[in-house]
Order: structure tokens, then C-alpha cells, then sequence
């Protein structure tokens, strides 16, 4: 053999002792999924993959300014988010929802405990913020974003503009004709008999100004009543201790219970105060209880 044969021998023979001696390569044909590159190919010997820490999406802390917050694409392949609530739902987690969605300035109506329309669009519009799918419709994934920029509510947060129900009447109110006011709900029950007629939110003094309490009776109604102390109108004024009476507030339909009366037992509903008035008289008892 000449000596340009015995150096191709040379060359395969230690081609294959490269092949079979290192661990993990092996020779692939030129052109396999690479045609321009090198016919030799090393594998790393087999281990479970793991991420790299540089791979994991960063997550910019989250606000309710321009941005998407720091979200990254959801992959293609990924499944949609299971839907929480959507229009037509109501109930206390949709209370939870709107009040949540007052804390970062997105809806002002409410809680109403229903999902509306104006509750939809505060929705699409949280979601396009952050650069969510703007469905109106919430899913785990507008939900897990929103509870993390929000704080847990209280219950007056989630009944600020009333809606609650009303405790047990006292014993004292299940007798006669009464007005029956538990500060403990918040709530006025008209009651004949020991029978509910009606129902309502109602709001009382700061602690500076409060309501009293105890049993006391209707001694003056004034459908148009002005406050001469506070020059403020108290339209269908019951007056049961003093100077303190049941009647419409304007400010509490506006504000709910972010503000509060001198002492006087205000009601938000108008047309239910109205439908009151006529029904209470002279001397019906008042009874105000936690």
C-alpha cells in the first residue's frame, strides 16, 4: 500500500475510534438538516431540560397608567381563560367586581351587585389597558390582574350605595306601627303588626353629629322642610327626637356612604320615602337599634 493509502487508512481508523470512544457523537451525512455544515455532530449526553432563567417573561410592576404592564404574549397554542362572570350575572362577587373596579377609578355607579352594561365597558376598558383581549367578559386572567392592583373591600364598599339586607327587626318593633332602624345593617323596615311592608338604605350622623337612639315618635311631618340650622333642604321630614328626623337625602343618592348627615336618618330613595311619608302618621313609634 502507498503511502497516500495508509494515510486514508490512518484517517478512518481514528475517525472511528472518535465514534465509538467519545460519548455522544456521532457522524451525520453531509446535507441531514444542514447541508453546509460539518458532517460531524456532538450530542450533549441526555438530561431533563429545564428553563433557562433568562427564558421566564419579566412582569414590569403593574399600574394603571399607558403600557400593557409588562404582559407578554400568550403563546398560539394556549387555551382561553376560563370566564368568571359576564353580563346577566349578578350576585356578591359581581358586588366585589364593581368595587374593585372603583378602586382603580374604572366605574363610579354602584355597587349594584348586577352586571351591566356600564360594568362590561369598565371591564373592556381595564382590559385594553393592559392590553388584555377587550371581551367586557371577566376571565381568570383580567381577574388574577385586577385583584393584584386591588385591595380586598369592605362591607360598606361593596354596599355603598346600598342594597343590603336588613337584620332581624328588634323586639321592640314587632308590635304597632313602627319605624324600625337598625344601624347595624343600615336599614329602615316600616313595619304594622310585626309585618314588613317595606324595606330601605338609610344613612346616620358622623360621630360628631350622631343619631340617636331608643324608642321615640313621629311629632311632626314636614313634606317640604328646609334645616334652619344647616340651610339645607330635608324633603319628606319625619321628626321623631328633636331636631333629628327620617328624610330624603340628595347626598346619599349621590355619594352613598361616603358622607354621612348632622344626626338625621337619611333615606336615598325618593320615590320610596315618598311612598312612606303618606303611609306614616302622627305619633307612629320610632325605634332606633343596633
Amino acid at each position: 500500500m502507498g503511502r497516500k493509502g495508509t494515510a486514508a487508512v490512518a484517517a478512518l481508523t481514528a475517525l472511528a475510534a472518535l465514534a465509538g470512544g467519545a460519548a455522544g457523537c456521532t457522524v451525520r451525512p453531509a446535507g441531514a438538516g444542514g447541508e453546509h455544515g460539518s458532517p460531524v455532530r456532538i450530542e450533549v449526553p441526555s438530561r431533563t431540560p429545564t428553563a433557562s432563567p433568562s427564558a421566564a417573561p419579566s412582569r414590569a410592576p403593574d399600574g394603571d397608567g399607558g403600557g400593557d404592564g409588562g404582559k407578554s404574549s400568550p403563546s398560539s397554542g394556549a387555551p382561553a381563560p376560563r370566564v368568571l362572570w359576564s353580563p346577566g350575572d349578578s350576585g356578591r362577587d359581581i358586588r366585589e367586581l364593581q368595587a374593585r373596579l372603583r378602586q382603580v377609578a374604572w366605574i363610579f355607579h354602584g355597587p349594584t351587585g348586577t352586571y351591566d352594561d356600564l360594568t362590561a365597558e369598565a371591564v373592556r376598558g381595564f382590559q385594553g389597558k393592559r392590553g388584555l383581549p377587550r371581551t367586557g367578559v371577566t376571565d381568570s386572567v383580567t381577574w388574577q390582574r385586577l385583584l393584584g392592583m386591588t385591595r380586598e373591600p369592605g362591607k360598606w364598599e361593596l354596599y355603598l350605595m346600598g342594597g343590603q339586607p336588613a337584620d332581624e327587626p328588634d323586639v321592640r318593633c314587632r308590635t304597632g306601627r313602627v319605624l324600625c332602624i337598625s344601624k347595624t345593617s343600615r336599614t329602615l323596615r316600616w313595619m304594622i303588626d310585626g309585618r314588613t311592608v317595606s324595606t330601605m338604605p338609610v344613612r346616620f350622623g358622623s360621630e360628631y353629629t350622631p343619631t340617636r337612639e331608643g324608642v321615640f315618635h313621629v311629632y311632626w311631618k314636614s313634606r317640604h322642610h328646609v334645616s334652619t340650622l344647616y340651610d339645607s333642604p330635608m324633603p319628606y321630614a319625619m321628626f321623631f327626637s328633636g331636631g333629628q328626623a327620617v328624610h330624603f337625602s340628595a347626598d346619599f343618592a349621590a355619594r352613598g356612604y361616603a358622607g354621612a348627615s348632622h344626626g338625621c336618618v337619611n333615606v336615598r330613595d325618593e320615590e320610596a320615602i315618598a311612598r312612606l311619608y303618606e303611609q306614616v302618621r302622627d305619633g307612629d313609634k320610632v325605634v332606633v337599634h343596633w
